[in-house]
């Protein structure tokens, strides 16, 4: 099948205005060309009858590490790079046959799985990526225990972050994450769960460091995205330009003022702690950073629903890692505890689509978007169950089904 395409009785989400339309889709060159009314057939081109199937746009999560195979992240830059882009490769297969379509990775991919992704090499999502994540010494991308001094930060090696401090090496490195192709620079702000030596509590990198950083993205029209899980690393990260904050589990008042102000987005991933509570330790993660997990999992729940009711622009995430990320639907399930299943949606289709600057373009069933969607023979707005079990029929990906 070709990315020339009619869809035939065709009932799909309309997820502005929250709504299912029908009619006729006609897909050409991997892109919508005619959304709804009757789509006159076409000599060579194929047709799919979408009767008793409810079509959604491809889905889009906002945090993934394609390479963290094993919840052990230190461990992955001691293998053979050759070895881990394997194993990402079946790991975006996965991803995609869950119906996501397209996955920003924030920290671990690179140009080398971008462009293997477009060029039909690997089969898996739309690839966005920052390259290795910006840290501080000591901080959430600093891999090396208390007793190692040496760190390989280099492209040969498959750490998925890079030891920088002050603003000279903090500005080279956001610059030299551009020059290879960069879609958003990731800086870990704060704290983190598997990281070694650094407290969840903690803030990193000081504010002109991060303003550097931002600075720099800015410049070659990109955007800084941070780590952070307490309400005093997220207000300092967002008052020094950046856009998105990854986590964000112990959130105040404060900061959902700055989301406000500044029209930033928090991406949020409370399925990863529910699934490093039970099986972290089985697949990689030690003791240490198992015992971490318990102080961010119950405030992420009680932050996405302070941030929904707040109005903050809230993108679908599952930061899963090594055979733990096979839960990444169930993401879906998690938040239909606290927020409606549309609005979920929207998190991973719209607001995530403006996240990537790609609004238009991805996330929407309309004329001039990649005719990415999924079909399932149930309407996952009446019951979450077929999105977080990935019940689906179809995925479509640039006009052809995967």
């Amino acid at each position: 099948m070709t990315g020339d395409l009619i869809i035939r009785n065709a009932t799909w989400l309309d997820v502005d205005a929250g709504e299912y339309r029908t009619g006729d889709l006609s897909i050409r060159g991997g892109r919508f060309e005619q959304v709804g009314g009757e789509v006159a057939a076409a000599d060579g081109v194929e047709e799919l009858d979408a009767s008793g199937r409810y079509l959604l746009p491809g889905l889009i999560d906002c945090h993934v590490h394609v390479t963290a195979h094993t919840a052990d992240l230190a461990s992955i830059g001691e293998e053979s790079p050759n070895y881990v882009a394997l194993q990402a490769a079946k790991l975006m297969g996965d991803m995609l046959s869950r119906g996501f379509t397209t996955v920003r990775d924030v920290a671990g991919a690179d140009f080398g799985l971008h462009d293997a992704q477009v060029d039909g090499l690997v089969r898996g999502p739309r690839l966005f990526f920052g390259g290795k994540a910006l840290s501080q010494t000591g901080g959430h991308g600093d891999p090396r225990s208390r007793g190692r001094d040496s760190h390989d930060g280099e492209y040969t090696c498959s750490h998925i972050g890079r030891v920088v401090d002050g603003i000279s090496a903090v500005r080279h490195a956001a610059r030299d994450e551009i020059r290879r192709g960069a879609h958003h620079i990731k800086i870990m702000a704060g704290g983190g769960v598997a990281s070694p030596t650094d407290r969840v509590d903690s803030t990193q990198f000081s504010v002109e460091e991060i303003e550097a950083v931002v600075e720099e993205a800015t410049a070659a029209n990109r955007y800084v995205t941070a780590h952070a899980y307490t309400a005093r690393a997220i207000n300092r990260a967002l008052r020094a330009g950046v856009r998105g904050i990854e986590h964000g589990n112990l959130l105040d008042d404060e900061s959902i003022k700055l989301f406000l102000e500044h029209d930033a987005f928090l991406t949020m991933n409370l399925v990863t702690y529910w699934a490093l509570m039970e099986e972290g330790r089985e697949h990689g993660l030690p003791q240490d950073n198992w015992e971490k997990v318990s102080d961010v999992l119950e405030g992420g729940k009680v932050a996405l629903e302070k941030a929904h009711k707040g109005g903050v622009n809230l993108c679908y995430g599952s930061d899963l890692l090594g055979g733990m990320q096979r839960h990444q639907a169930r993401e879906f399930e998690v938040r239909a505890e606290f927020m409606p299943v549309l609005d979920i949606v929207r998190s991973a289709t719209t607001t995530a689509a403006r996240l990537l600057q790609r609004e238009g373009e991805l996330g929407v069933i309309a004329p001039g978007a990649h005719a990415d969607l999924i079909a399932a023979s149930a309407d996952p707005l009446d019951d979450v169950s077929v999105l977080a079990e990935s019940r689906l029929d179809w995925v479509m990906q640039g006009g052809v089904l995967v």
